[in-house]
């Protein structure tokens, strides 16, 4: 039974890496330190450290008080860095995004603030914390998945397992991202959770 993630992408996650401790995440997206974290279970009862990331700043103090094992960052991420960029912070936090949001969930109305926020790429925001590997990605940046992967060398820093939202309109672009990289979509995890595409190096595949 999952006990923190929003769907059972922690069930998944703890089955592809059979309960190891000690690893280490990227968490993008990480909105609420504890409540519908991908990798909250990781940090709490399996020892991992980790970095996360979200252009909301209201999440800087809640994951310093809950999350002693990560480092949090306040930034905007893309394929691009140095720049303050508009970003849409939603009435439903979940849903902010880098484009205006329109529609809530079950196509109401959803009210929602401009804020800026400082650009980074993947690799500087790495690199500035001298991180070398990286075993879990986990990231939900609501459609702005595709210019965040392009910042990101994930060949240097190879994940063993990455955790995606794949919306319909960004799957084509997703799934090319990781097959021009060497890694293969984990099917198996399909009927566990339709929302996420799980992705690892053919390698390691199954």
């Amino acid at each position: 039974k999952k006990l923190y993630s929003q769907f059972d992408e922690e069930l998944v996650i703890r089955d592809f890496f059979q309960d190891r401790r000690g690893g280490f995440f990227l968490d993008v997206g990480a909105s609420q330190p504890v409540e519908n974290s991908t990798t909250y279970y990781l940090e709490k009862h399996l020892g991992w450290s980790g970095i996360a990331v979200d252009a909301l700043p209201e999440f800087i103090q809640p994951w310093a008080r809950k999350r002693p094992r990560s480092r949090f960052f306040n930034f905007y991420v893309s394929d691009h860095a140095g720049t303050v960029e508009p970003f849409y912070r939603a009435a439903l936090r979940g849903t902010s995004s880098a484009v205006k949001p329109e529609k809530g969930p079950g196509g109401k109305e959803m009210a929602s603030e401009e804020i800026h926020v400082p650009t980074t790429t993947l690799d500087k925001l790495l690199d500035t914390n001298g991180v070398k590997h990286v075993d879990f990605l986990s990231m939900d940046i609501e459609g702005h998945e595709p210019p965040a992967l392009a910042g990101f060398d994930i060949d240097r820093f190879r994940p063993a397992l990455a955790c995606i939202e794949a919306k319909p309109d960004n799957r084509e672009k997703i799934a090319a991202y990781f097959t021009a990289h060497g890694y293969e979509r984990l099917e198996g995890y399909v009927a566990h959770d339709p929302v996420n595409y799980y992705y690892a190096p053919k390698a390691r595949a199954n």
